[in-house]
């Protein structure tokens, strides 16, 4: 394995591996890790950078007082793009609209609830 691993240094992991014989797998699983990564904690994933086609702020203000209006606040958010469209207004898709709605923690069920009536607790004999 020595071996394998002084060739890879040179001319690459695949072709190390392919020239002696040894699954690269092998190589992989029976090389030690590098530096003081191996007996610290794992670094911390690095934060998303945000997308350059993400709604800015302004724009998500805007979706979320349409969500908010008197109009729409008992509709899902599919209904709510449907209208805006019928209307000719585009704001975001609806799975964006889901998105800032649950990040604002509002993404429960919009819709009036039904409330059944609590059973008859009369035991009968």
């Amino acid at each position: 394995m020595d071996s394998a691993v002084t060739l890879s240094a040179q001319v690459g992991v695949r072709a190390a591996c392919d020239s002696l014989g040894v699954p690269r797998a092998t190589f992989y699983r029976q090389r030690p890790l590098a530096g003081p990564q191996q007996e610290s904690e794992p670094l911390a994933p690095k934060p998303r950078p945000t997308p350059a086609r993400a709604l800015a702020l302004d724009e998500r203000e805007q979706v979320l007082s349409v969500l908010h209006s008197e109009q729409f606040q008992d509709c899902a958010p599919a209904a709510i793009h449907a209208q805006l469209l019928d209307e000719g207004r585009y704001l975001c898709s609806p799975r964006t609209m889901y998105r800032i709605l649950s990040e604002e923690g509002e993404s429960t069920q919009r819709g009036s609830q039904l409330v059944h009536p609590r059973p008859n607790t009369v035991k009968m004999l």
